[in-house]
């Protein structure tokens, strides 16, 4: 078999963005008949809420789009998921410089930032929706969306030139 390319969504806790990321990705990647080929996580820098399901909020607006985050729980990065994932895709800035303070300098190549796939989009972070209300975590959704799609489509063209057989 295959080996497969292997995705990590980070954000700060992994209770917000990172696992709205990976669920959206996850039924991108599944509508596309890719899952087979893909291997999806996330992870947070700090340990605040490892162990905890995603943000209730994240939950309802992942929801309202058919998205279930509701299995997933949070986990801090470890040391091994620098060498275990090929892409590293952190949400900001300030979590892309503890990222690299922690990563081993042959995989240093591994992390960007995620909205680095969504070129269409004048943001370049994806903000920290937790303190604020609901329309945040909508913003975090459309931000999330499109870099997914635009990460999906940089992915075929990398890996799958040839469409793999769903």
């Amino acid at each position: 078999m295959e080996e497969k390319i292997a995705v990590l969504f980070v954000c700060m806790g992994n209770i917000c963005r990172s696992p709205t990321a990976q669920g959206v990705f996850e039924r991108l990647v599944s509508q596309q008949g890719l899952s087979e080929h893909i291997l999806i996580d996330s992870a947070g820098t700090h340990a605040y809420h490892v162990g905890n399901p995603p943000d209730r909020r994240a939950q309802q607006a992942a929801a309202a789009r058919g998205v279930d985050l509701s299995v997933q729980r949070a986990r801090q990065v470890q040391r091994q998921d620098f060498e275990r994932f090929d892409y590293i895709l952190v949400m900001d800035r300030e979590n892309e410089t503890e990222l690299r303070a922690r990563c081993p300098e042959p995989w240093q190549d591994k992390i960007q930032l995620f909205l680095d796939y969504a070129p269409e989009f004048p943001e370049t972070e994806v903000p920290d929706p937790y303190y604020g209300g609901q329309r945040g975590f909508e913003q975090v959704l459309d931000l999330i969306e499109a870099a997914s799609e635009g990460l999906l489509e940089h992915l075929r063209k990398t890996h799958f030139p040839v469409q793999p057989r769903a």
